[in-house]
């Protein structure tokens, strides 16, 4: 549908208050106008008083029906907002919708992974089942066909609702009740329910705790989940949550960005403001929170007199006794680890007592004295949720990588509980699983180093006490779901610094931000292959290189890569591999057909050997002569640093020597850096490879002797990445080093990484412009198709217009001499740009 349509229904325009280009657009038809009326409203749910689609539909319960149908068809949440109408109006009370949507699916022989994420996890909740459970009654019904007394699915599903968790600051309502619903009805029954009909909703802590669960389960009464504007929440780890898929319709698209915007600070009216979004819409969505148990409203206590007795050990909503106390944080881990109570397994009790709710809901209202009211964010992509969800690290680490994922944010608040997990992984592993341990060990590094380090906020001032800033982490992607102004405001009210991990994937668009300042690349460009290649440039050094736009097609491998063993390849908007030379262009010209790729040589003799070294540099590093373990001084990086701001930001450069005269056993000296899949590459057993980028933990200062000579024009620069590296311990803890001891968190420092990452953005974006400019005949000459002027969503990074090479210092067009029947061949002729 039209976002102009749309614009206009939701603010009730009626056909003839419609501007002109937007009945244009709609074929001049009001009937058109009122079939998108009607689609728009019954998609998102609205309430038929008070919207446009009471003038289109004359019949509200017909609406209704429809809206219904229309909302188990497409498998969507219950519309909680409705209930008034669903449950007194149509008497479809949340567990019957779920069953009719469970024997659907089942009618249908679909499987349990086709239910979307929080439709799942809402089936779970009242219906009491999950995968394990789905599968089961699947192979019930389908053996129950092999015999005459064939069973329905709906024979199969339950009677009546699994008992639920309810808070008693839930809203109790009364349903659909006939006579015939009384007479069966207790004395304590009745009494409840004529004290809602005379006096209105009552709390639910205020009634019998066992009758509120009777008449609910029975249909009776329905519950609301009241939100005020001032209400604030907070997302412990998850539990109960279904990772199944993403539908994308409107309230669950609207979830996952409160998600990741919400914080313990700011109230949901704040947070409507921040996001431009509907005052209702938000507090419906972070109702739907709170009733799953993914949130806990805070400051709702309740005093004893308040309470029924009834309550006092009734289960709790919230599955996660959060009992730690903030302070606890600023105690040395040397110490020991907080490990938080209870933990957060689902095979440990989900009930939280009374007592306990109150000591989480005063917990949780506490505060360090005089804290900083804005915060580091600490940006990191699903990559280190899936090593941490691969790994089997520690029993309860899952519900935090689950977090990470799905919320899309740990905040500081739940950052004890995550940290007492990280201290549970052992530093050692087998094969492939050391990538994981080492990865969450790093990251626990990272966390304590960021968090409330008073070394990074050394000029608060001397009216703000120094304890460093509190630090919340965020998945890149999550952030990425948020247009890009609103993403800039969530940013800009709650944090002072960003901070990426580093690599990034090359799969996600980093998030570009001029303030909060950003340790890490300044726009998506700096994460690209365009990077590589300005750096490059500047340098004039680099391993020899060839760019190839979409659509070109090689007949042979380059001369310049005929000496190498390995070759280097990265597909378009994906991570590098390096591959064997040997059969190589098959993999190529398959990669070609659906993306762009960077060919470069790596090893001439096996892998090239790789050293990280980490930046800003200090003094003495810029000391003394080259040397193998001396590679701050070599003249690319003396050149590099006129160009580059290093002294202001982190990161680590890659120098690579392709003749592997220092190469390490591989045993003990290489680090994967990631698995990646490069366009259906092909050995040559005709399968589909995985290529892995193998790496050289080096970081300047190896222990390998250096009485082999090593001479400089071996190394040359291979990548530069800004942030902060977690795949190499050591090497992120001398990178933790470099921003203490250079200062780089403060106001001064973070002042001059703003002019920097502005002057290197315009620089990059104008070296990007002026190899996508220029005569395109050499393109049809050469049987390249027509450049992809458009970027993709997902990157926003321009693609190549031209072919590029860089050899002998210096970066070209590259053009190859065609014959009739192929689109470039290997045969090369530099032209100058």
């Amino acid at each position: 549908m039209n976002t102009d349509v749309e614009f206009h229904i939701r603010q009730n325009y009626p056909w003839n208050k419609l501007p002109a280009n937007v009945k244009q657009s709609l074929g001049n038809s009001q009937r058109e106008y009122e079939k998108h009326v009607l689609l728009y409203s019954i998609r998102n749910q609205l309430r038929f008083r008070n919207n446009l689609v009471r003038h289109v539909r004359k019949d509200e319960r017909k609406y209704y029906e429809e809206l219904l149908k229309y909302s188990r068809d497409h498998l969507m949440l219950y519309p909680y907002h409705l209930s008034d109408i669903m449950v007194k109006g149509l008497r479809v009370t949340p567990f019957s919708y779920y069953i009719g949507i469970m024997e659907d699916i089942m009618n249908s022989e679909k499987s349990y992974d086709s239910l979307p994420n929080f439709t799942a996890a809402d089936c779970l909740r009242l219906l009491g089942i999950g995968r394990n459970q789905y599968i089961d009654l699947m192979n019930q019904c389908r053996s129950s066909k092999k015999f005459f007394r064939r069973k329905s699915a709906r024979d199969l599903l339950p009677a009546k609702p699994v008992e639920i968790s309810v808070e008693p600051w839930w809203v109790a309502q009364t349903g659909y009740i006939t006579e015939d619903d009384i007479r069966v009805c207790s004395q304590a029954e009745k009494k409840a329910i004529d004290k809602m009909i005379d006096s209105g909703p009552q709390l639910a802590g205020a009634m019998e705790y066992n009758v509120v669960l009777s008449l609910y389960n029975r249909g009776f009464i329905y519950l609301d989940v009241p939100i005020s504007d001032d209400s604030c929440i907070s997302v412990p780890p998850l539990e109960g949550f279904v990772m199944n898929r993403v539908q994308g319709d409107y309230f669950e698209t609207l979830l996952y960005k409160i998600f990741v915007s919400i914080d313990e600070q700011t109230n949901v009216a704040e947070l409507a403001n921040v996001l431009e979004i509907d005052l209702d819409l938000v507090k419906n969505a972070v109702s739907m929170y709170c009733r799953l148990g993914f949130a806990v409203k805070k400051g709702h206590a309740f005093s004893t007199e308040q309470l029924h007795p009834t309550w006092k050990n009734a289960p709790s909503v919230n599955r996660l006794k959060s009992t730690m106390d903030p302070q606890k944080m600023l105690l040395s881990w040397e110490q020991g680890s907080p490990v938080m109570e209870g933990g957060s397994s689902a095979t440990d009790t989900d009930t939280t007592s009374l007592e306990d709710q109150a000591d989480t809901a005063s917990v949780s209202s506490l505060s360090i004295p005089a804290a900083p009211t804005k915060r580091i964010a600490f940006l990191f992509d699903s990559t280190l949720t899936a090593f941490l969800m691969m790994g089997n690290l520690s029993p309860n680490l899952k519900s935090h990588a689950v977090t990470m994922f799905e919320v899309g944010k740990l905040s500081d608040e739940t950052l004890d509980s995550f940290l007492a997990e990280l201290e549970k992984v052992e530093s050692t592993a087998e094969g492939e699983a050391q990538r994981y341990f080492d990865h969450a060990l790093t990251l626990k590094n990272t966390i304590l180093f960021l968090r409330y380090n008073k070394e990074l906020t050394q000029d608060q001032g001397p009216d703000i006490p120094n304890i460093g800033f509190p630090l919340d982490m965020l998945r890149c992607e999550s952030l990425l779901g948020l247009d890009q102004a609103t993403c800039s405001r969530v940013l800009n009210k709650n944090y002072k610094l960003l901070v990426s991990m580093a690599p990034l994937s090359n799969e996600i668009r980093p998030i570009s931000s001029c303030t909060p300042q950003h340790i890490g690349p300044a726009i998506p460009e700096v994460s690209s292959i365009w990077f590589k290649l300005y750096l490059y440039h500047v340098t004039g050094q680099g391993p020899p290189s060839l760019l190839l736009s979409k659509g070109s097609r090689l007949r042979k491998l380059p001369d310049i890569f005929q000496v190498y063993d390995r070759l280097l390849i990265t597909s378009w908007g994906h991570d590098p591999g390096v591959v064997p030379t040997s059969n190589v262009l098959t993999m190529l010209n398959d990669a070609l057909t659906h993306s762009a790729v960077l060919i470069q040589g790596h090893g001439m003799q096996g892998h090239g050997e790789t050293v990280h070294i980490p930046f800003p540099f200090d003094e003495e590093d810029l000391k003394g002569e080259f040397s193998y373990s001396n590679m701050c001084v070599h003249k690319a990086l003396k050149k590099l640093k006129e160009q580059v701001d290093l002294e202001h930001q982190c990161g680590y450069i890659t120098m690579l020597n392709s003749n592997n005269r220092h190469r390490r056993r591989a045993s003990d000296s290489t680090e994967c850096r990631g698995d990646t899949h490069l366009g259906g590459g092909i050995d040559t057993n005709g399968s589909t490879e995985s290529f892995e980028l193998v790496t050289e933990e080096n970081n300047g200062e190896s222990k390998v002797k250096t009485d082999t000579p090593s001479s400089e024009d071996e190394w040359v620069p291979l990548e530069l990445c800004f942030g902060m590296p977690l795949f190499s311990s050591e090497l992120n803890r001398k990178v933790c080093r470099k921003i203490a001891s250079h200062k780089l968190c403060s106001n001064e420092s973070l002042q001059e990484l703003l002019h920097s990452s502005r002057k290197l953005s315009l620089k990059v974006l104008s070296f990007v412009q002026s190899f996508q400019d220029g005569s395109q005949s050499s393109d049809l000459d050469s049987g390249v198709l027509n450049p992809l002027s458009q970027p993709p969503a997902e990157s926003g990074v321009p693609l190549p217009a031209l072919n590029l090479i860089f050899k002998d210092g210096q970066l070209k067009e590259w053009s190859g001499r065609a014959p009739p029947p192929l689109n470039i061949s290997a045969l090369q002729k530099d032209q100058p740009t």
